[in-house]
């Protein structure tokens, strides 16, 4: 009662003489000092939720790195190789405090060690953001701050944004470790459209395409598809086709997934994996025809007591019910050899862009040596571009001949004689292959007359034909 009292008195007071946005952060103090938690009301924001980041924490995070003050004690700080500016960070345990239209806010960094809802059901570290306010303004910190704290973060992540390349680093055993299976670095790859040699009308049709994906939000959501693309690299190795994704990552600002097949074992770990990626983003499955397992397993040819990762549940991840889960997304599958990849995989809705990266062109050709030395023209291009239509060789092959010589002459000259060795050695290559295959048909040949005869031999034992209708056939064949 005398709390009450006295509370009822300074709010009386309080009104007559003090502004509102003061008067909410007196009465605060007090209720805090006369041990009255009941107007306070606090939000949990969990890392997670479920298997996906969530955007509030995460959002969060960033909004609260221009709210450090001197009243911090401990600070967090980081910087990724190669990269100018230092990252800080508010440690755990630390409080900030903000304001937002006259309501104060109290936000706190808390980590703890339980057990989590992760693969294998391994203790990991469960981070949460609390934020603490007066009850009363419940309604308008949902509906007005917690709205702006997201819109303000995406301004900061725009405005600094660099493009992280993700791999399975925390995933060890089956099991999620350190509170999320993804560890990430920056992708500092300087592949660009620019630098890429691939052919130049192949090269204007993929922008288009990536373009045309990034701005039909709408489209996707009028005709019921998911917001996602799949696109299929395939061509020999050393033809640029990292390189290009790549170049695609730096071109949309799109973070990268790096997904291995081979790390895991079922496919609810596959599931909570790439539930658990970002929209803008880039998800990668290198050598897909590599993953036999995969086409072994839709035959029923595998140990189901071992692994139950399949083929089908790619995917149901790719366009079945599971590739709702996002937006904006671009799935990247590469190979070396096309024709070993399951069909059931490369029609449209799974792979719906396959992009040939072929041997090097003349186009290309120029375009490395523009890179690589820095000419545009030169006398020797039109024997080296006329030897390049010739013999088969990659643009890795090209590029290492010219990094040889930081002068063009001697480094074009060595390009010269590369080439023409690889000539010769594919010319007898040729010449061998062709001699197996006359050998191969002439006795093929052999074998057709020899069951010619035979077929005819039995028909006179059955008095079907006549030896005399035989013998002229006989006597060709010897």
């Amino acid at each position: 009662m005398v709390v009450k009292t006295m509370l009822h008195e300074v709010q009386t007071m309080a009104k007559q003489l003090i502004p509102q946005p003061l008067q909410d952060k007196i009465l605060s103090g007090i209720g805090r000092l006369l041990g009255d938690p009941s107007s306070q009301m606090t939000l949990v924001i969990d890392e997670y939720n479920g298997y996906a980041m969530n955007q509030i924490y995460e959002a969060s995070e960033i909004y609260l790195q221009t709210k450090i003050s001197p009243a911090v004690s401990r600070l967090r700080v980081s910087r990724a190789p190669r990269e100018k500016n230092l990252l800080v960070t508010i440690n755990k345990g630390e409080k900030v405090i903000d304001v937002f239209e006259g309501i104060q806010l109290k936000w706190e960094m808390v980590s703890s060690t339980e057990k989590q809802l992760v693969m294998g059901g391994d203790k990991g570290e469960r981070r949460s953001i609390e934020l603490s306010f007066l009850k009363k303004n419940m309604e308008k910190v949902l509906s007005s701050y917690l709205p702006y704290v997201v819109e303000r973060s995406e301004l900061i992540k725009e405005e600094n944004k660099v493009v992280k390349l993700y791999s399975l680093g925390n995933f060890q055993g089956g099991a999620i470790v350190g509170g999320g299976a993804w560890g990430s670095i920056n992708l500092d790859h300087p592949s660009t459209f620019e630098t890429l040699a691939m052919d130049l009308k192949l090269k204007e049709d993929l922008i288009k395409d990536l373009d045309r994906f990034v701005r039909r939000r709408k489209f996707y959501k009028r005709v019921g598809k998911a917001w996602k693309r799949g696109y299929l690299l395939y061509g020999p190795p050393g033809t640029g086709k990292t390189s290009l994704i790549a170049a695609m990552a730096n071109y949309l600002k799109f973070d990268v997934y790096d997904l291995e097949l081979t790390s895991l074992q079922r496919n609810s770990q596959l599931r909570k994996l790439l539930v658990s990626t970002k929209n803008r983003s880039i998800l990668v499955i290198e050598d897909i025809d590599c993953s036999t397992e995969l086409q072994d397993r839709q035959a029923g040819r595998y140990n189901q007591t071992t692994t139950q990762l399949t083929l089908s549940g790619l995917l149901n991840f790719i366009d079945g019910l599971w590739s709702s889960c996002g937006d904006e997304r671009i799935i990247v599958f590469t190979t070396n050899h096309k024709d070993r990849i399951d069909p059931a995989l490369l029609r449209p809705g799974r792979m719906d862009m396959h992009i040939h990266m072929s041997y090097c062109t003349p186009y290309g050709f120029k375009t490395l040596a523009s890179n690589y030395l820095g000419v545009s023209n030169h006398r020797m291009f039109t024997e080296i571009e006329r030897l390049i239509t010739e013999v088969e060789v990659t643009p890795a092959e090209i590029a290492e001949e010219l990094m040889k010589s930081e002068e063009a002459d001697v480094a074009l000259e060595g390009l010269i004689e590369f080439l023409k060795r690889a000539k010769i050695a594919e010319n007898k290559s040729n010449c061998r292959g062709k001699k197996v295959d006359e050998q191969g048909t002439e006795r093929q040949d052999v074998v057709q007359s020899e069951k010619v005869v035979e077929a005819k031999r039995q028909k006179i034992r059955s008095g079907e034909l006549e030896t005399c209708d035989f013998m002229p056939c006989a006597y060709s064949f010897l």
